[in-house]
Parts: C-alpha cells; sequence; structure tokens
C-alpha cells in the first residue's frame, strides 16, 4: 500500500508538470496518471527513470522544429499528448510492470521493451519529419510523403536506434534489464510500428485536399473517405501493436 501511494504521489506531480508545460492535454494527464501510479507503484524508482528516459526526450523532441513540422505536414501537429496517446505508449508497459510486481521473472524486461519501442517509434517519428530526404514507403521502397504511416529515412532510422539506446542503457544501468536485449527489442517495435502502418493502417482520403488523412476529419474542415486498411486500426493500435512487439522480445533475449 505505501508502494501504491508513492507511485500515485509521484505519478501525480509529474502529469501536472507535464500539464503545465502543455505535454498532456487534460484528459492525457488523467491517462498518465493512473500508468503512472501502476508504474511506479509495481516497478519502484528503477521503473520510474526507465519511463523517465522515454518521456522527457520525446517530449522535448515533440517541440524539435516544430514550425517546420507544421509546414512540411500541412498542418499544425499537436505536441500534448491525449489520453488514447499515453495509454498506447504506455498501457502494456504499465501491465509488464503490475507483472513483474506479482510474478518477477522476464516482466521487467518486458516493461523495458515496451518503453524502449515507444522511445524508437518517438525519436523515429519527430526527427524523421524533419529529414531533408524525401522517405521511401518500407513495404515498396518508393518515395512517399513526409509524415505518411511506414514512411523511412536515414535520419528516421538512425534515431529509432538512439531513441532505444537511451531506454535501454538506463535499464541496463539500473540492472533492470541487459541492454542488447531492450536496445534489440526497441528497434524490433519501431520496426514492426512501420510496418503495420504501411500496410494494414486506416488510411483516408481527402477529396478537398487530394491527400491522404489518418483522421476521419482532415485539417482543411472536410471529412475524409475511407480508402484503405483496417477501419479500426488507428495509429494509436499500431502504437500497441509496436510496444507489445518491444515487450515480448525483450523477454524473450533476456532469458
Amino acid at each position: 500500500m505505501i508502494a501504491l501511494l508513492w507511485g500515485a504521489g509521484l505519478a501525480a506531480l509529474i502529469a501536472i508538470a507535464a500539464r503545465r508545460v502543455r505535454a498532456l492535454s487534460p484528459d492525457g494527464a488523467v491517462a498518465a496518471f493512473v500508468v503512472g501510479t501502476i508504474i511506479f507503484g509495481a516497478g519502484g524508482l528503477r521503473a520510474a527513470l526507465v519511463l523517465l528516459a522515454f518521456f522527457v526526450p520525446s517530449s522535448l523532441l515533440t517541440r524539435v522544429g516544430r514550425d517546420r513540422k507544421r509546414a512540411v505536414l500541412g498542418e499544425e501537429s499537436p505536441t500534448a499528448r491525449n489520453a488514447w496517446q499515453v495509454l498506447a505508449n504506455g498501457g502494456v508497459a504499465a501491465l509488464c510492470a503490475a507483472g513483474a510486481f506479482v510474478w518477477g521473472g522476464p516482466f521487467a524486461a518486458a516493461f523495458a521493451g515496451a518503453i524502449a519501442a515507444a522511445s524508437a517509434d518517438t525519436w523515429a517519428t519527430e526527427l524523421g519529419t524533419l529529414s531533408r530526404r524525401p522517405p521511401i514507403s518500407i513495404m515498396t521502397f518508393r518515395p512517399v510523403p513526409t509524415g505518411f504511416s511506414g514512411g523511412i529515412t536515414p535520419l528516421g532510422t538512425a534515431a529509432s536506434v538512439a531513441g532505444a539506446l537511451s531506454v535501454a542503457i538506463v535499464a541496463w544501468l539500473l540492472r533492470l534489464a541487459p541492454l542488447p536485449a531492450v536496445a534489440t527489442a526497441g528497434v524490433a517495435g519501431a520496426l514492426l510500428d512501420s510496418l503495420v502502418g504501411a500496410s494494414l493502417q486506416a488510411r483516408n482520403w481527402c477529396p478537398a485536399c487530394a491527400r491522404e488523412s489518418e483522421s476521419s476529419l482532415h485539417h482543411c474542415g472536410t471529412r475524409t473517405i475511407p480508402r484503405r486498411g483496417i477501419a479500426w486500426l488507428q495509429n494509436d493500435g499500431v502504437n500497441v501493436t509496436a510496444t507489445l512487439c518491444g515487450a515480448l522480445v525483450a523477454a524473450a533475449l533476456a532469458r
């Protein structure tokens, strides 16, 4: 009970701080409090530091090159993470942290692997968008628009590795999980994210802008038309897939 109260207090402080700097939306702050309470309460200080190794750099990278991202994407990218985004990136990790508390074993590595995958994907997205070189599809290797799900660039790929390593190094220094296992898991999760995003993620079409979109309402205000992919598989669902992959790979390699 004391650990849970400690976790809730720390999660509340971080959620409030993140909300004050607009890194989280109001519902995102609530979701972060819930996820943080589970992770901090079950995993203690080590789990808290691993989570912060993802959250702090990722929040800062969201703000890097904001004007260029807005110009390239043709819309204003939100900087505040909402509840679904928080749960998509941290939900699997929270379940793994709870599993490590109850059963131990490979769940600690799975927790770090899930966080590493979220970090790798976020770094790849935020820095890859700034690439001067047009992205290519991971499926067809043909050029695709910047911001297109499944599009990759050398800069984004390097950023993905760096994002995974940033979490893996922290987890290793804290003796939570082996560095190679967590780093590999993070890159694997980000790679799967790109593959699923390019092949299965729902993709709509804006008739007014003649441009593909991931949302049902384009930034121009026009309602989009479903074009391809699985209707219910949106970006948050792809992120869940990536973090689950990271958790499974890390658990398997850490045995």
